[in-house]
């Protein structure tokens, strides 16, 4: 039973991964209908929001304790820095620059959380994690060279710097939702927190779009779907289930994987270049990022 468990929680871990990873491949594929990213990103809130709302009613009857006032100061503050504002970013940036780049920039958040916590909680940074993150930026430069080179400078500039904020927004979230997954729970809070997200994109998109902008095609629509069920919903579930049976280090190994799939993916129906210093890059990130990761209680995501 218990070896069972553990293939389980492999598998969950892998889909986990590639599904993540996914994400960057649909959105490209979907820009090439000419779809704006607040459109786009609406239209994958929306998806999302019924699956997100289920979760939210189970998981509300799985936890007898009510929110406090500022339980929901919480999620709403993380909610909209987490998932909206990390996804409008990213979505924004994945204009400018390659699904491999935005994934390699994306799995840059360990090494970002452990900045900020050592300002937060003035904790020291040793030299193992030091070397680390030696490691993932000089990968990250080659990538972005590699970028750069391929396509104008100034836009992979705008569409890197895109990403990181988004990463660094990802990271904001990473080191406040702990005290409040703690007291709320991990799917509960996940839940209400998607879900204020899916309200901010949803009041942008009526704020700043016509409803002519959803006269894209089916194609469109499709893809979205594809993102809220596959790229969404389906690989934060996974990710959970894995953690529950191989533990939060051994599923953080495995989605170091995200990165790889990424690049191959974008190789296959993106028709994106692999070069030697794509590669090269790609691997001195994974490095620094298992080097971080081993022996934390993070997950890379």
């Amino acid at each position: 039973m218990a070896n069972r468990d553990a293939i389980l929680g492999v598998v969950f871990a892998l889909i986990a991964a590639v599904g993540f990873s996914a994400k960057a491949i649909l959105v490209k594929l979907a820009y090439i209908d000419h779809v704006d990213a607040v459109t786009l990103l609406a239209m994958r809130m929306v998806f999302s929001l019924p699956f997100f709302a289920g979760i939210a009613l189970w998981a509300g009857h799985q936890h007898a304790d009510p929110l406090k006032k500022h339980d929901w100061y919480w999620v709403f503050a993380l909610g909209l820095v987490g998932y909206y504002l990390s996804s409008l970013l990213d979505f924004l940036g994945l204009q400018y620059i390659s699904a491999g780049l935005e994934r390699l920039i994306l799995f840059l958040y360990p090494t970002i959380t452990v900045i900020l916590s050592a300002l937060v909680y003035k904790q020291a940074i040793g030299r193992k994690v030091l070397a680390a993150m030696v490691l993932c930026y000089a990968g990250i430069m080659l990538v972005f060279l590699h970028d750069a080179g391929i396509k104008q400078g100034g836009s992979a500039i705008l569409g890197a710097t895109l990403v990181f904020a988004s990463t660094l927004s990802y990271s904001v979230y990473l080191v406040g939702a702990g005290h409040a997954i703690g007291r709320i729970g991990a799917s509960r809070f996940t839940a209400y927190a998607m879900i204020v997200a899916s309200a901010a994109c949803v009041l942008q998109f009526f704020l700043t779009r016509s409803t002519d902008s959803l006269n894209v095609s089916l194609h469109v629509y499709e893809l979205a779907v594809a993102m809220a069920i596959f790229s969404t919903v389906m690989p934060v579930l996974l990710l959970s289930y894995a953690i529950r049976r191989i533990g939060s280090g051994n599923a953080s190994l495995i989605g170091s994987i995200g990165p790889v799939s990424t690049i191959y993916l974008a190789y296959v129906f993106l028709q994106e270049n692999i070069s030697l210093m794509q590669i090269t890059g790609s691997s001195l990130v994974l490095m620094g990022v298992l080097l971080i990761s081993a022996g934390s209680n993070s997950t890379v995501k």
